[in-house]
Formats: C-alpha cells, structure tokens, sequence
C-alpha cells in the first residue's frame, strides 16, 4: 500500500459488514461523519455532524453512577427520577463510556486511518468474491471527506475490490468528480425534482445536484449510477412530484451509464436515534408507505418507460 494514501486519516460513525442494501452483492459500509443535507427523515440522524456525537439510550441506563464519578463537567447527574444527561454541558471527551457497564452511553465518530479501513473490510473478502460484492462509502456525505475518501478508493482500487460510493451529490463538481470517477458504481440520491421543494425537505436546493448527476452519467468513462428516490408519504408522493420525478428520470435512464432505478420506502426504525442523540424527529408518527401507494408508483414509472428495480 502507499504509505501516504494509508495514513490519511478521516472520521466515520460505523462500519456494517454483510450489507445487502447498499449495492450489489454482499458489502461493508463504512458510513462517514459529516453531511451538507438536512433531510426530515433521515435515517442517521448521527452522521450529520462533522463532531463525534455522544448517544444516550435510556431503557439500558440503570443509574449506577459510574459516568457521574468521572465527568468533571457535571453533564451527568443521579436524581430521584433516575439518571440525567446535561448535553448542553458535554464536551464529548468520552471519559464516561468506558465505565458504563451497560452500553447506554456511546460514542458516534472516531478517527481511522484508510489503511485501518481496508483492513477491515479485507476480513470478509470471500464473501465479496462468492456474492460480488465489496466496500460502498457511505454516510453522511463521503464527499465531504474529499482526501479520506479518495484514499480508501485508491486502497481499495489497489486490492483488486469493488466501490461503490452513496451519495446525495452535493459537491462543487471539482470535488465530486475525481472521487466518483474513481467508483465502479454510484448510488445518487434523488429526492425531489422541484428546488423550493427540495429545500423544504432537506434544507438546500438541488440546482448543484442535478447538474452534477448530469456531469456524473455524461462521462465518457464513468463508473455506473444506480438512481435511489426516497418515498416519503406527504413530503414527496402527491402526484404531481410523482409524475415530475418519473419524467426526469425517463430522461436521465437513456444514458449508458444508468443502470438501474429503485425506490427506497421510508421507515420508521431511526425514530429512537433522534432522542438517543438529542434531536427533535419532525416526522413522528409518520407511517411508511403501503403497497398501493409503491404500486401506483411503480406504474407511473413504467407509463414513461422506466422499470423500477428492486436491490
């Protein structure tokens, strides 16, 4: 390995081996810390923060008193009603997860090198080979790490395994396109066609997205692109942003480049992230979409020549 390319260092929140979701075949992810997007759904919450973040879950809490004996902030208390977590005064130095013998405290966001990356993922590289899979960088935003995830691309490139990069595409295009360049595959997030829409839902227009996505499938010698839509009930479903998103996407599958679309239903299993982490969930309560609604979906696709595929 190249020794400067093996000690870029950068920050992820977790790594998920035998992953089936993110790219073909089986796959670790490594979920890199940082995101430009403030989607209403999103799914790690704790990925948005280019700072480790420290997640508290309550039910395993049973108020032993370790984390109070050695935070000298006093951001941890035992009351009468149980143990209590002060954010507001955490430094997130972590002395109190190491003590805590329950794992209600944890740490989101650690320092790795790209080598300690790859290393890891080498682990399960039998199965990369058996099912043809291998690493997606994922996140957060893997382009807001721009020399990190360069590295691990160039390791993984260099130890002969696939790459897959997931992104929301949010990037000036010099940054985005020498890293995307390096992927054999894609993933690009698309949310909504309408920009006023798109910055309600996720807090920044998508002018730079889609004309990135465009840069991105006219390369002469790019890697694929797997087009991802979230479908998320009364934010992006009415039928009007249906039918725009169908067109736009008729459009963008003429391209060589576009091998595939798929939708990507909105669930509720993040909900207990956002109080574990100390964010407010502005969708509580909202169900997933049901059979009929992905259906009609998948219908209005097929009307305008798009098959809707399924990972």
């Amino acid at each position: 390995m190249t020794h400067s390319l093996s000690d870029v260092t950068g920050r992820i929140f977790d790594m998920q081996s035998f992953s089936i979701h993110d790219g073909p075949g089986i796959r670790t992810t490594v979920f890199l810390k940082g995101c430009p997007l403030r989607c209403l759904w999103c799914h790690n919450p704790e990925s948005v923060g280019r700072e480790p973040d420290i997640g508290y879950i309550a039910h395993k809490c049973i108020a032993c008193g370790q984390c109070v004996e050695v935070c000298e902030h006093d951001a941890h208390k035992i009351t009468e009603q149980g143990h209590v977590y002060t954010r507001d005064l955490c430094v997130t130095c972590g002395t109190c997860l190491p003590g805590c013998p329950t794992g209600a405290l944890e740490m989101a966001g650690k320092d790795i090198t790209a080598a300690e990356v790859i290393e890891q993922v080498e682990r399960d590289r039998m199965f990369y080979e058996r099912s043809g899979g291998g690493v997606t960088l994922s996140g957060g935003e893997p382009l807001m790490q721009p020399e990190f995830t360069h590295a691990i691309l160039s390791l993984a490139s260099e130890a002969g395994l696939h790459r897959v990069v997931d992104t929301s595409g949010c990037a000036p295009w010099k940054t985005a396109e020498p890293l995307l360049q390096m992927a054999d595959l894609v993933l690009y997030d698309l949310k909504a066609t309408d920009s006023d829409v798109h910055r309600q839902l996720t807090g920044v227009p998508n002018e730079l997205i889609l004309s990135n996505l465009r840069s991105l499938i006219g390369m002469d010698d790019g890697p694929d692109v797997w087009l991802r839509l979230p479908v998320i009930p009364g934010c992006n479903t009415d039928d009007q942003r249906i039918t725009a998103m169908a067109d736009l996407c008729a459009e963008l599958d003429a391209s060589p480049r576009v091998k595939g679309v798929f939708l990507m239903p909105y669930h509720r299993l993040a909900e207990s992230k956002y109080e574990q982490f100390g964010h407010e969930y502005k969708l509580a309560g909202l169900e997933p979409p049901d059979d009929e609604l992905l259906k009609s979906i998948t219908a209005r696709f097929a009307e305008r020549g798009v098959t809707i595929r399924h990972d």
